[in-house]
């Protein structure tokens, strides 16, 4: 991995935690680089006039007066390259994004663009300068001074107490246990410094300080720079949220939806500390802290926190959470046979569990695993606590997968206790002839499946012989028990299978794996296959496209390769990519693929059973696990991810020799099909102690969301080799957009107290959708050109000319996406907002700068019109001229796609039921045009592909109309609460205009 080193020039002692530190800062001035619109840089030393009122640069060629910006005239500051200027091609990379701002100031809207040498800095000027302009109307004075901030007075009573003595003064062991109390997880040693600091610097050493002392201690020592910056930014005051701010910040930041005033109060009364704050509704800057902090601002989709995915679908449907030698603590060669890790791969949702049956010494089965036989455990006792705990953590159905290595009379007893102990719960119904999928998990809910090997309809005997697995033989062979016959001339080796057991199997029966085409003929939908990770790892690679197929069916199995004697787990994405629904994995052996499998698996409820994406299930689809780009008709998104700061994170283990020093750096990785595997690491962030600063943007490109997974890992730079210090997984359907913390975890995947990263989460459609354009020396410059998804032709002419009559609608449907989404760009670029911004924040965007000038020309948006005309009275400026043209044809393209969208919405499922039309008639017609091999193969390609891609273009239709509506709906909702819209009683219903088009089915 490629080493960074990041040099900041702010002092690590000077925090920034405070409006005033950033305005002490601006008086005494520094040096930015102001960026011409030719694109040069000059250095140029700015500072804040000691009467607030304006800001001042040198040296200038203008005269003293010309160089420098009233307050008064701000209309905004921006953060980041959002000005043409500072995204002109000469300049975008030769600054971070994090290093620069803007002032757009004046009546014309100019904007002087700046580059600081650190992120902090940038922090410290916009926060400063957006604190003076919202106070600029009255009489400025440092802030901090005169009455004391509601904080002050909170910290002060909680000071007081603690003052048992009413002596003015406490012990500082007392103070830095309060302290402590107040912020879990921050060193005592961290605390004590800060007392010797203050104590020294206010010539007061001793053993007892005043509450000055210890309100100056918490400020510094709890004050996170990053949160009080948010929080400046939403706060109308500058010093905390109302009601109106904190919905603002919710609404808008978050992506929540109907919040209310009510809601917002019961936030403040849970998270506020001041009494005072909790009565007049008040969230300071603690309450913000603890808010963000808190499980209600997780990253982590509360909807998923329980079962929210259709549970009716056949079970060939679903990912399900399996595990290969549960029992394990350890490895599989050293590893020692403990019930308790059944207990704990249940615990985790585990539902599918291998059990290996041996004849054990006192005449009943065994299950071991280990080379030693005094550690083994009798199977009874494994059914038992089996039936205890099956259902603790899900309700859906648990597979046993039976392996089995011992006598039949030994078998005979299994089965006894199977049925004895799991009674009801044993599902033994035969499958039902006449159905063609396995019944769904929602039916089977409380079921106890057993998969293992059946005796032959033709064989009458109590017992009879049945093809052997390949699983479960490679202990034999250490145990010195491997005693099978190899049948002469090769072929599958025999077993003996008792009835009583063979009599348990129903739903899950293990058959041999020929090939594909014996399967499609003849296997039925009860029948399923198991195999070993370098035989499907084969698939995977030559024929995705067939084991995709085959899944869609069928159950398959995959156990790792016997060579992995020290327990390691293969990469369960390698086989979700192409359908496989049991990857069976090694829980007791943590890492990388124990990480994406538990990340994996704690979406839905954790239930243990995760719906597959609708292109692996639909019974006509294309779909290529090993795709290098996006997938036709599944819209393509872009993941924006800001990595700003850690906290509390613990150093690595065995690094004691390093001393107390961590460097972390963040690496976010992207799992998913070979399109969407990604890393990016942000820079080390050195000497940071605890809490680093990384303010560092990442994006990724996601082609199938439904199987990406977000896997952020933290480790130690070090020269001799980074080190871990921890890591969360997340499925990227998960992911809450906004402000939000990542609660880290151990290697073993414990949670770590306290430990988390600050990020902030924005999710975009990514432009076109469709097919991904390529990047190279073409690409470059100029406009990209629009690319079409067009259909295939099969060779069969009454299918192709079907499949024609959609090729005017489909470029009709990209054209009416496309227009309003490069329309939606340009209006957020001309707005200084990012692709990811909402549009709400767009209109009130625009309604600060006019709410921003005394001399403001006046704007209004017409909301008793349906699509709400941005009207102009009187003479504007250029930029503001721009954007009331963008906004216009925002609008324009938005109502021609509302307008259209139904009728090319029904030419492209007309042509899609057409083509299904002949799905079923198919074989016949391929038979009759003489298609054979890679003809017929390339034929039923083309028309698998067709039908997605009109699947997949009306679903984007669909998408963009309802999005449409949404943009509408929230012009009309900000227009009423920022002032600029008027005749507002029209605002249309939300439900009214989000009525979505009916799903497609299936």
């Amino acid at each position: 991995k490629k080493k960074t080193v990041s040099f900041s020039s702010m002092p690590n002692d000077r925090k920034i935690n405070s409006t005033a530190a950033c305005i002490s800062l601006m008086l005494e001035g520094c040096e930015l680089k102001k960026v011409r619109s030719n694109s040069r840089m000059y250095s140029r030393f700015f500072v804040l006039d000691a009467d607030m009122r304006s800001v001042r640069w040198e040296p200038s060629k203008k005269d003293s007066e010309k160089a420098k910006i009233e307050i008064k005239s701000v209309k905004e500051v921006r953060v980041g390259k959002k000005t043409p200027v500072l995204r002109s091609n000469g300049l975008s990379d030769q600054f971070p994004d994090e290093c620069a701002f803007s002032i757009i100031y004046g009546d014309n809207y100019e904007s002087l663009d700046l580059v600081a040498s650190s992120a902090d800095v940038v922090s410290a000027w916009v926060m400063g300068l957006r604190y003076l302009v919202s106070y600029g109307k009255h009489s400025p004075e440092a802030p901090g001074t005169g009455h004391p901030s509601l904080r002050t007075s909170w910290i002060s009573s909680v000071f007081d107490l603690a003052d048992l003595e009413k002596s003015g003064r406490i012990p500082v062991s007392r103070a830095v246990q309060l302290i402590k109390a107040l912020n879990p997880g921050m060193k005592t040693s961290t605390i004590e410094l800060k007392f010797k600091e203050l104590q020294k610097a206010s010539e007061r050493p001793g053993t007892e300080v005043a509450c000055d002392l210890f309100v100056e201690a918490y400020c510094e020592l709890c004050t996170r720079p990053e949160i009080f910056f948010l929080l400046v930014q939403f706060s109308s005051n500058k010093e905390y949220l109302g009601v109106k701010d904190l919905l603002m910040f919710l609404e808008v930041e978050q992506g929540m939806e109907g919040v209310t005033e009510e809601k917002c109060l019961e936030i403040v009364s849970k998270y506020e500390p001041s009494k005072e704050g909790r009565e007049k509704g008040y969230l300071a800057i603690d309450g913000f802290t603890r808010y963000l902090l808190s499980a209600d601002c997780s990253i982590f989709d509360p909807q998923h926190r329980k079962v929210c995915q259709d549970m009716a679908q056949p079970l060939s449907h679903y990912y399900i959470s399996s595990a290969h030698s549960a029992c394990l603590l350890e490895d599989n060669f050293w590893g020692r046979s403990d019930i308790s890790g059944y207990i704990s791969a249940l615990g985790l949702g585990c539902r599918s569990i291998e059990l290996v049956l041996w004849d054990g010494p006192e005449g009943e089965p065994v299950v071991y695993t280990s080379p030693s036989a005094a550690s083994c455990v009798p199977f009874r006792a494994v059914v038992g606590l089996i039936d205890q705990h099956a259902f603790t953590a899900s309700a859906y159905p648990l597979i046993l997968c039976l392996v089995v290595r011992c006598s039949a009379p030994q078998q005979r007893l299994a089965a006894q206790c199977l049925r004895k102990t799991l009674g009801e719960k044993l599902y033994l119904e035969p499958p039902n002839p006449v159905a063609s999928y396995l019944p769904s998990p929602e039916e089977l809910k409380g079921r106890i499946l057993i998969k293992g090997k059946k005796l032959p309809p033709t064989c009458e005997d109590s017992e009879g012989e049945v093809s052997d697995e390949e699983e479960g033989w490679e202990l034999a062979r250490r145990l010195g028990q491997e005693d099978r016959e190899v049948p002469e001339g090769g072929g599958q080796r025999r077993v003996r299978l008792s009835r009583e057991l063979s009599e348990l199997v129903s739903l899950c029966q293990a058959v041999p794996f020929q090939d594909f085409e014996s399967s499609r003929r003849g296997q039925r939908y009860w029948e399923m296959c198991s195999f070993s990770e370098v035989e499907a790892g084969r698939f995977a690679n030559e024929c995705p496209a067939e084991l995709v197929s085959y899944n869609k069916r069928f159950l398959s199995r995959i156990y790792p390769s016997p060579m992995r004697i020290d327990a390691s787990n293969m990469n369960p994405q390698d086989f979700w990519k192409c359908g496989c629904q049991m990857v069976a994995m090694n829980y007791q052996t943590p890492g990388l693929m124990m990480d994406l499998n538990a990340g994996w698996f704690r979406q839905n409820g954790a239930c243990g059973y995760v719906l597959r994406p609708a292109i692996m299930r639909e019974e006509v689809s294309y779909f290529s696990a090993n795709a290098k780009d996006s997938l036709p008709g599944v819209p393509a998104q872009l993941l924006h991810l800001k990595v700003i700061s850690g906290q509390n994170l613990p150093k690595p283990k065995g690094s004691g020799a390093k001393g107390e020093v961590v460097e972390p750096y963040v690496c976010a990785e992207i799992h998913g099909i070979p399109a969407d595997c990604a890393e990016h690491r942000t820079k080390t962030a050195l000497q940071s102690g605890d809490n680093p600063i990384f303010d560092e943007s990442l994006e990724f490109q996601i082609n199938l969301p439904e199987l990406a997974v977000l896997r952020f890992v933290v480790l130690d730079d070090d020269y001799i080799g980074d080190e871990f210090i921890a890591q969360y997984t997340i499925p990227f359907e998960c992911l809450q957009p906004g402000y939000r913390h990542v609660p880290l975890q151990s290697l073993a995947g414990e949670p770590l107290p306290h430990a988390t990263l600050f990020v902030h989460v924005a999710i975009t459609d990514r432009r076109g959708g469709g097919k991904g354009h390529r990047r190279g020396l073409a690409g470059r410059r100029g406009r990209r050109v629009r690319e079409y998804t067009s259909t295939k032709a099969t060779g069969i002419k009454a299918i192709d000319e079907v499949f024609r009559t959609a090729t005017q609608p489909l470029r009709e449907a990209t054209d009416l996406r496309e227009n309003v989404q490069n329309a939606l760009v340009s209006f957020k670029e001309l707005c200084g907002l990012t692709p990811a911004a909402n549009m709400k924040q767009c209109i009130l965007t625009v309604s600060t700068w006019l709410l921003h000038s005394d001399s403001a020309p006046s704007v209004t948006l017409n909301l008793a019109e349906q699509y709400p005309p941005m009207e102009a009275q009187g003479p504007i400026p250029d930029l503001l001229r721009k954007v009331l043209t963008a906004y216009e044809t925002m609008i324009q393209t938005s109502r021609t796609l509302i307008e259209s969208a139904d009728a090319v919405y029904g030419k492209l499922i007309q042509a899609q039921q057409a083509g299904m039309d002949f799905h079923k008639e198919l074989h016949r017609i391929e038979t009759k045009e003489g298609l054979r091999g890679r003809k017929l193969q390339k034929a039923l390609e083309s028309f698998a592909w067709n039908i997605t891609v009109l699947k997949g273009q009306a679903d984007l239709l669909k998408h963009a109309k309802a999005e449409a509506l949404d943009n509408l709906w929230q012009i009309h909702n900000a227009g009423q609460s920022c002032g600029i819209g008027r005749n507002g009683s029209a605002s249309p219903e939300p439900s009214r205009l989000r009525a979505p088009l009916e799903p497609i089915p299936e």
